[in-house]
């Protein structure tokens, strides 16, 4: 059933790692900080500085889509209550 090509296929899947400055179970404040962290360092590095990226796979990975389209929807409407 399987096609040739399809054996040398394997996912990598990989979750945030462990931050010490969020030990709980709760990870809403490790998402939305990794949120903050990852558009401060675009803001100071420019979009192009690939270390930016740690951040936003982090918050990719613990935030809910819902959340990071408004919180995008808020920074392009001015309206983010974060400072970037």
């Amino acid at each position: 059933m399987s096609k040739k090509g399809d054996k040398n296929m394997t996912a990598k899947l990989e979750t945030a790692p462990f931050d010490p400055r969020f030990p709980n179970q709760n990870v809403t404040r490790y998402c939305y900080q990794s949120y903050i962290d990852y558009h401060r360092c675009q803001k100071k590095r420019g979009s192009n500085y690939e270390p930016c990226n740690y951040f936003k796979k982090v918050f990719t990975s613990m935030c809910p889509n819902a959340w990071v389209e408004k919180w995008n929807d808020q920074i392009e409407g001015g309206t983010f209550p974060g400072r970037i």
